[in-house]
């Protein structure tokens, strides 16, 4: 069974992307969804992050997102404070779900692929592109973001520039129904690949 990678940065429309795999019958693991129910239900995460970021990052049970998007997004130490600390529970998780699969191919979706090295667990990674105005825009238009806060999270990721020599596909997903088409072309050739 292939692992493919899927990623890109913030508001390239990943996820968008994974739906239309999936509507394939592809299995998709959702590594920031993981990691977001991971935090919260995870007793012994729970306790590092709390150690780590202070008590006041949980409400009760709940994971006070907004706190901990402004704690990581404004100091690189802390935000490789927290991926150390979510990445490894987060790939101990991906390989108990791996080991329940049964199919050609599964999608694991990251965003921060290349950068926190899970890439090293895939055969074949997808990047999925759009010029940075377009991301800003869809960004704005889903979340309640300022572009300043969506900028400082872009400045965490690699740029495209880098990351498509290191891809076996790209989908520059501007033009939707060209987006589709290549899509259905990927799908074929790693079903044929297998």
């Amino acid at each position: 069974m292939k692992i493919v990678g899927l990623t890109g940065g913030i508001g390239s429309g990943k996820s968008s992307i994974l739906k239309v795999f999936a509507s394939l019958g592809v299995t998709c693991y959702k590594s920031d969804t993981q990691a977001k129910k991971l935090m919260q239900c995870n007793a012994e995460l729970v306790s590092k992050l709390k150690g780590l970021f202070g008590d006041d990052l949980y409400n009760g049970q709940e994971l006070n997102r907004s706190l901990l998007a402004n704690l990581v997004f404004s100091d690189e130490n802390k935000l490789e404070d927290l991926n150390a600390l979510v990445h490894p529970a987060l790939k101990k998780d991906f390989h108990l779900f791996l080991s329940k699969q049964h199919t050609p191919y599964i999608i694991k979706e990251t965003a921060i692929l290349f950068e926190t090295g899970a890439v090293e667990d895939c055969d074949v990674v997808i990047l999925v592109t759009a010029p940075e105005p377009l991301r800003i825009e869809r960004v704005m238009k889903r979340e309640k973001m300022t572009e300043k806060q969506i900028k400082s999270r872009m400045f965490y990721q690699w740029s495209d520039n880098k990351k498509i020599p290191l891809s076996d596909f790209v989908i520059n997903n501007i033009n939707w129904d060209k987006t589709l088409k290549k899509i259905d072309e990927i799908h074929l050739e790693l079903i044929d690949s297998k």
